[in-house]
Formats: structure tokens, C-alpha cells, sequence
């Protein structure tokens, strides 16, 4: 009997070619991989009797939720099962008294939005996509407000894990804090599939703030932009979001989005607060973005002109793809201190520049993450290998200024090496604990670790 045939008396499972096809590739340039076969929990039940299967026959398993992930993390790299979690999208309690929130591994960041809103609550950590929340915990998700509340590993109280052989294990707690033994729920998020199954999480919520007010400003050059960031973080402004875009990315935008900004770098803002704090900061931000260059500066309080300036930064991904049809992105993900950040940058567009490479620099730049998209054609091999020998430039001088490899996407395989270089004298130490929650290795192989 083949292995689709084994886990029919256990779970829903579908072997077609779409669905393998689904579940063999992400949104980057990595080369897909199918699995042998998608299967479909809809209970914990069913992701342990999965992972007891695949346990005791040593089959691969990787999780997969929206598939919205840029460096091969649900890649199955040598076949085997791909998990699909996005049946498991049950709410299972909103505390809005204790500001949590406990939800099932494959809700949606946009459905959670949805059920919080009427509530006057607020879950804010934003990549951008409408990724699982599980995704986002095994990824150690952050994005556009991380400046200002923090990423996932911020917001996960309490985890349920199904581990390799099918042992459901819970770590942490719904009390906001707790000093009780080992921080093991810390040690799944940003573990990317490679120690267990995330099957549902508690989260920390927000109050939505009483006032927001965005703002767009045009600078001459990325640098002075990222000096205006640097200055309205070291002055306390209470920035929810602080964005950079590249010319090429304001051309792509211009294209995509039916935009007229002009074609000049730019920072997107947000503000939030009570309304004489909102008020002060805004006037901050007014002045030293002025200060550190800026051509001007329009702010806006409306919804829908929030919505609308943030819907066009979410697509810009697809906006740049859209410049070059049939191309993918190779996506660096650097991160450093905000002190060190006009300098970085400034070294990441010389390199760009200086290649053949088509690029554009997006960052939040807040906090330090920048990111540059190289626009390529997987097939072109002289392509990638430019664009790998830039990455690593760029990560390089990163790790120089005390930064790291990746500030938000994650290592999947793509960036195995550059943690090499960032963290390999914790190799053993990782090994060690991948062996002790993974004996037989079945957990997404090949992510994080070498194979």
C-alpha cells in the first residue's frame, strides 16, 4: 500500500497534481519540490495520529498553512506529507477583559481582524500577507507595526504542539507573565515546522487606538529617509508604522496601485494614540523629517485613506513582480541597529547599483529591517548566482554593524548559510535541540540546519 492509501483511516488526503503542485512551492525563487502526499486535519487529534505515522515510518512532514513564505520554509524538500493546517480555523475564545485571544493554527490574520474589530481589539502584528497565525508563529512572524508592539514571539502566551510521534504537549500559560521553568513555547516560535506542529495558540490583543493618522513623505534619497527614521525613534515618537520605499518600488507602486506619487523615495507613517499625543507626535515627525531632508509631508486621518496607503504598500511585492512578468524575487532581509540603518542601506544601493541586477529597497526601516528584492528569472543561473554573491555582501555588512541575517522572514533553506555565519558556534546547541524533539528527523528536513 503507498502512503496516501496509509493515511486515508486517519485524516482527509489528497494526491491530485494541483494539490501537490500547491503545496510544493512559495512565493520565492527557491525550485519547488512536491510532497507525495497533502493531507487535511481538522483536529489535534488528527495532526498527532499524522505525525505518529510519520514517526514511526520516517516520512518527512511539513506544515504548511498559506504558503506565503519567501526562503522554502514549506518546500518538501524530500517529499514525503505536506500538513495543511487551514481546516483547523476555529476561534476558540476572545478574553477581551484579559486582552487575549486563543485560536486554532490555521485562522487567518485578516479573519481574526474581522472577529476583533467590533470588539474595539486590535491583534497587530501585520507581514503584510494574510498569513495562518501558525504560520506566523513558526516563522516568528513581524512587519509593518513591529516598531512599535513587537513580532510574534511578543504575543504568544500559550502554545498546544504535537510533537514528532504524535505527543501533544502545552507550553506557557494565559497569564500575562511567568517565571515557571524553561521558556519552551519560545523555542517553537521561529522554530519554522522543524520540532513540532503548532496546533493552536493565545495571544496577546490591543485596544484599537482612539486616534490614527498616517502620513507620506518625499525625500531626495533613501539615506536622508532612513535619517528621518532614525531621528523620530530616538526623539520617542510613538511611530505604529515607519516605511521606506525606493524609487523603483514608488514606480512599480505608481503602475500597480493606479498611484501618481512622484518618483522620489519615500517614508509612509503611522501615528496612534489618544488624541493630544497623536497631535504632538505628528508635529515631531513634521520637523524632523523636515530636518533630515524632506521635499514634504501630507498626513491623513481619514479610514479610507489609511486603508489605501497601507493596501499599497501590502502589494508591493506584486506591484515589483509586475514590473518584470515572469520573474520572481530573491528577497534579502537584513536587519540593524537603527543607528547603523543610512549607512546599510547606503552600502545595499551601491552594490545594487553597481550590479546588473533590477532591484527596489523596501524596509521597516523602525526597526532596523530592510529589505532589497532582486527581480529574476529562476532559470537564468548567472542571475541567481549575482544575486546570491549580493545577498551576501549585504548580509556581511549587516553582521559587521551588529545587525542580523534575517529580521523577519525566517532561514528555511534559503539562508542556512547565513546563519552559519551569524550563529554557527550554536550549531551544536541547535542540533541538540532538534535531536531531543525530533529523533527520527522527520520535521521539515533541510530547514534551519543542513540536512
Amino acid at each position: 500500500m503507498g502512503l496516501a492509501a496509509d493515511l486515508k483511516g486517519l485524516v482527509a488526503v489528497n494526491d491530485g497534481e494541483s494539490a501537490l503542485d500547491q503545496h510544493g512551492a512559495d512565493l520565492s525563487y527557491h525550485p519547488a519540490a512536491r510532497p507525495d502526499v497533502v493531507v487535511y486535519p481538522e483536529s489535534t487529534a488528527e495532526v498527532a495520529a499524522v505525525l505518529a505515522y510519520a514517526h514511526e515510518a520516517c516520512v518527512p512532514v511539513v506544515p504548511f498553512g498559506a504558503g506565503t513564505s519567501l526562503e522554502g520554509h514549506v518546500i518538501p524538500l524530500r517529499g514525503g506529507i505536506s500538513l495543511d493546517l487551514t481546516r483547523m480555523r476555529r476561534i476558540v475564545a476572545v478574553r477581551s477583559e484579559d486582552l487575549t485571544v486563543t485560536v486554532e493554527a490555521g485562522v487567518t490574520r485578516l479573519q481574526l481582524e474581522a472577529e476583533l474589530g467590533p470588539r474595539g481589539l486590535w491583534f497587530p502584528v501585520d507581514p503584510g500577507a494574510d498569513a495562518t497565525l501558525g504560520g506566523m508563529a513558526a516563522t516568528n512572524a513581524s512587519g509593518t507595526t513591529t516598531v512599535r508592539y513587537g513580532g510574534m514571539r511578543a504575543h504568544v502566551l500559550e502554545l498546544e504542539v504535537v510533537l514528532a510521534g504524535g505527543r501533544v504537549i502545552r507550553a506557557g500559560s494565559r497569564a500575562a507573565k511567568t517565571s515557571a521553568g524553561y521558556h519552551v513555547s519560545g523555542l517553537f516560535v521561529g522554530s519554522e515546522g522543524t520540532l513540532g506542529v503548532i496546533t493552536e495558540l493565545t495571544l496577546r490583543l490591543h485596544p484599537i487606538p482612539e486616534r490614527s493618522v498616517v502620513a507620506r513623505a518625499p525625500f531626495p534619497t533613501v539615506e536622508a529617509a532612513c535619517e528621518a527614521a532614525a531621528a523620530m525613534i530616538a526623539a520617542g515618537v510613538q511611530l505604529t508604522r515607519c516605511e521606506l520605499l525606493d524609487t523603483m518600488t514608488v514606480t512599480a507602486l505608481n503602475a500597480f496601485a493606479d498611484a501618481d506619487l512622484p518618483l522620489t523615495p519615500y517614508l509612509f507613517l503611522e501615528v496612534g494614540g489618544t488624541e493630544a499625543a497623536v497631535d504632538g507626535d505628528l508635529a515631531t515627525a513634521r520637523e524632523l523629517v523636515a530636518d533630515a531632508g524632506a521635499t514634504g509631508f501630507e498626513s491623513f486621518a481619514d479610514p479610507t485613506e489609511r486603508a489605501r496607503l497601507w493596501g499599497m504598500r501590502h502589494t508591493v511585492l506584486m506591484a515589483s513582480l509586475a514590473l518584470a512578468p515572469g520573474s520572481r524575487s530573491m528577497t534579502t532581509d537584513v536587519a540593524v541597529p537603527v543607528s547603523e540603518l543610512p549607512a546599510a542601506i547606503e552600502h545595499a544601493r551601491r552594490a545594487l547599483e553597481e550590479s546588473e541586477l533590477r532591484g527596489g529597497i523596501v524596509g521597516h526601516v523602525g526597526d532596523g529591517n530592510f529589505h532589497v528584492a532582486f527581480l529574476l528569472d529562476p532559470a537564468d543561473a548567472q542571475a541567481v548566482a549575482q544575486a546570491k554573491e549580493l545577498n551576501g555582501r549585504i548580509v556581511a555588512d549587516a553582521l559587521g554593524r551588529g545587525g542580523t541575517c534575517t529580521g523577519e522572514h525566517g532561514v528555511g533553506f534559503g539562508k542556512i548559510e547565513y546563519l552559519a555565519q551569524e550563529h554557527g558556534d550554536l550549531f551544536e546547541i541547535y542540533a541538540g535541540i532538534k535531536r531531543l524533539f525530533d529523533p527520527n528527523g522527520i520535521m521539515n528536513p533541510g530547514k534551519v540546519l543542513p540536512l
